[in-house]
């Protein structure tokens, strides 16, 4: 068998691409999206997945404003921050690079972030509307997710998924997705008991754990003519990989995305797409095609 490569990176450029129309069509009525983004301190995966996301807002026609703090800035530099761009009408969506100094609690710096400029979709408020099936900002790796499967046609009801991942990055808001498709569910973790026999049920099996070596997605942990999708990276051997090994697993499995050239890619694309969601919702924007 030889796997269908779910290439992220070409559908992110084709929704780019459409988006790229979208933002046009709103400076023609007088709005000019713009994002903002915050990065504290100076991690270099950090520096470089922003520079990814500058980028892609350029080639979309997204406005942008940088802020760069000190590594040893106070909770309260960047809580005053946060609440100016909040209050600020010219700024559609906020983005806090994560993750963030340890001195700085994430959740609590989120929480800052205006629920309508959330565009992570990460603040308890987008969360919740996602549990209820209500989402508008949904987290962008899981929206990315979505948009693959359904780019690829993965039948999704009545099919059995499972996670490998609860994090509220990707494994939780998921999991919200995919039940409301009529997905049948599972999340696994370091504590899940009989980890194999879940794994090697899944018709879609997601993995993001992120620790090779330690944990590597091999082909006797999937299903025969599995879809996975895998949003991990790891650098090993100086290389860019995903969790599974990917030449072994790409001969058992009907599809699976590449790393790189997967998720991330997606990821990229749905931060595009959420920023122009909340600048059409702020500007009551009813016709804009995001919003359909």
């Amino acid at each position: 068998m030889t796997a269908i490569l779910m290439d992220g990176k070409a559908l992110a450029a084709e929704i780019k691409l459409r988006l790229k129309e979208e933002a046009e069509m709103m400076r023609g009525a007088g709005v000019s999206p713009k994002l903002a983004t915050i990065l504290v301190g100076d991690d270099a995966p950090s520096k470089v997945y922003l520079a990814g996301k500058h980028k892609a807002a350029q080639e979309v026609g997204i406005g942008l404003e940088t802020h760069h703090l000190p590594g040893t800035s106070p909770a309260e530099d960047l809580v005053l921050l946060i609440r100016r761009l909040n209050a600020d009408k010219s700024v559609n969506g906020i983005l806090l690079q994560l993750p963030l100094p340890s001195h700085l609690d994430s959740r609590a710096m989120i929480e800052e972030i205006s629920p309508e400029k959330d565009v992570d979709g990460l603040t308890a408020v987008n969360m919740g509307r996602l549990f209820y099936n209500k989402g508008v900002l949904v987290p962008c790796t899981p929206k990315g997710v979505m948009e693959l499967l359904h780019h690829y046609k993965v039948t999704l009801a009545g099919s059995r998924c499972v996670i490998i991942n609860r994090s509220a990055l990707v494994g939780r808001p998921l999991m919200h997705l995919l039940l409301a498709e009529d997905a049948t569910v599972t999340v696994c973790h370091s504590k899940s008991l009989d980890f194999l026999s879940l794994t090697r049920q899944a018709d879609v099996l997601i993995t993001a754990v992120g620790r090779r070596p330690s944990f590597t997605l091999t082909r006797e942990m999937v299903k025969d003519g599995a879809v996975v999708i895998d949003v991990a990276m790891n650098r090993l051997h100086g290389k860019l990989v995903g969790d599974a090994e990917f030449g072994e697993v790409a001969e058992k499995v009907s599809m699976i995305t590449p790393v790189p050239g997967g998720v991330g890619p997606m990821t990229v694309a749905m931060l595009m797409e959420n920023t122009l969601i909340a600048a059409a919702l702020q500007n009551d924007l009813k016709d804009a095609g995001v919003l359909k």
